[in-house]
């Protein structure tokens, strides 16, 4: 093939920084995505030969584009020179090129694994065993509760938490991951590193840059876009042993992660909730699919004891059992009568006897406790723990 390894000039060596530029280069080329640069790759071997090839040697090699040109050499260039700078900018800050010996491994199995990761925190974090938490935005707050102990059983006994810092199940996961002494996250985001998106979760980036570790695909600069966040499920079940799915609805994202872990032949966990929840739904398609149901975060390390080393069933991952010391007999019994689904108030006060007085001061003391969350349109939903930290 013109263009192939064989044909490319003799090129001299080159230091790390100018083997990075190469890279960088590739990067910063319009057109050319994962795809594109391993066939570049496989045809020239590195990022400097793939560079001096011209558009005829690069189409024969099936990668589409062009090299850059004109203008784009300038444009280009400059945003070689953002990300240098980005990384001299913090010691917390690097770039890890896919021929770079600490390259995550299980994501180096993927086809078309990203050419670099941008990263800010803790790069040993890719080196750890993982579990990817993922789930809906739009999560009930028994949803986020069962997240977040999740996180914090499975962290705590050793794995690190890979999620994708958006709302919901994913931010619940990060708090729980980071909530007890140890425990460590990974955020997989959808912009260049420099940014963060959403920005309501500005604090928890910062804390997980500290106590974990921040992985962005992208350039500095790079805002959010809707195809960003295929490609960052991709890698956030790339790193991970499994993805363990809590709340999703029947169209989602984290489905997508889900299927795309089963593909890449990943374990997938699924939570079951209420058949009357539309994000529930999600899951328990994923389980009619194959994915095994958990009940707690033992189900979890059990399935994943011979990839930890660890022999039989691992021992301290069970979730807290409630604190229930502070509630005295009528707060239980409406605790009971409400059930693990939402009720409105009016079925509650038939289910309870109670006037409306006596029931509305029980609710109010319930959600003081953490027993209770306040929903849309005057309903209700038991909760199984204290307050969630999100």
């Amino acid at each position: 093939m013109k263009g192939s390894r064989s044909d490319t000039p003799e090129l001299t060596e080159k230091g790390p920084r100018e083997r990075l530029r190469d890279w960088l280069r590739l990067l910063h080329t319009p057109g050319l995505g994962p795809r594109r640069v391993a066939r570049l790759l496989e045809a020239f071997g590195t990022p400097a030969a793939a560079l001096q090839a011209d558009a005829r040697a690069w189409a024969a090699a099936g990668a589409g584009g062009t090299p850059c040109a004109g203008e784009d050499v300038a444009l280009r260039e400059a945003g070689v020179d953002a990300d240098l700078q980005w990384l001299q900018r913090d010691s917390r800050h690097s770039i890890l090129t896919r021929d770079d010996p600490g390259y995550p491994p299980l994501l180096a199995q993927l086809p078309d694994p990203p050419p670099a990761l941008y990263l800010v925190g803790d790069p040993a974090m890719l080196h750890r065993p993982q579990i990817a938490v993922v789930g809906s935005r739009e999560a009930t707050p028994q949803g986020l509760r069962t997240a977040e102990r999740f996180a914090s059983a499975l962290a705590a006994a050793g794995l690190t938490v890979t999620s994708g810092l958006a709302r919901g199940i994913d931010a619940a996961a990060h708090h729980g991951a980071l909530s007890g002494p140890g425990g460590s996250t990974v955020a997989v985001v959808a912009t260049g590193p420099d940014r963060v998106y959403p920005s309501v979760h500005r604090r928890l980036a910062h804390r997980i840059a500290d106590q974990g570790l921040v992985v962005s695909l992208w350039p500095v600069g790079t805002v959010a876009r809707s195809g960003h966040f295929p490609q960052r499920n991709r890698v956030i079940s790339g790193l991970a042993l499994g993805t363990l799915v809590v709340e999703a609805a029947l169209r989602s994202g984290s489905l997508i992660t889900a299927r795309l872990a089963a593909e890449q032949g990943r374990s997938v966990y699924a939570v079951p909730g209420s058949i009357l929840s539309p994000v529930s739904r999600g899951c328990h398609r994923l389980i009619q699919e194959g994915a095994q149901l958990v009940e707690s975060p033992d189900d979890v390390l059990e399935d994943l004891a011979e990839w930890l080393g660890v022999g039989g069933r691992p021992k301290g991952a069970e979730l807290p059992p409630e604190d229930a010391a502070s509630l005295d007999p009528e707060q239980e019994r409406v605790l009971t009568l409400m059930g693990f689904d939402p009720v409105g108030l009016e079925e509650l006060l038939q289910r309870t006897g109670l006037t409306v007085e006596a029931l509305s001061s029980i609710l109010v003391l319930l959600e003081l406790n953490g027993r209770v969350a306040s929903l849309s349109h005057g309903r209700y939903q038991r909760l199984d723990a204290g307050p969630p930290t999100t």
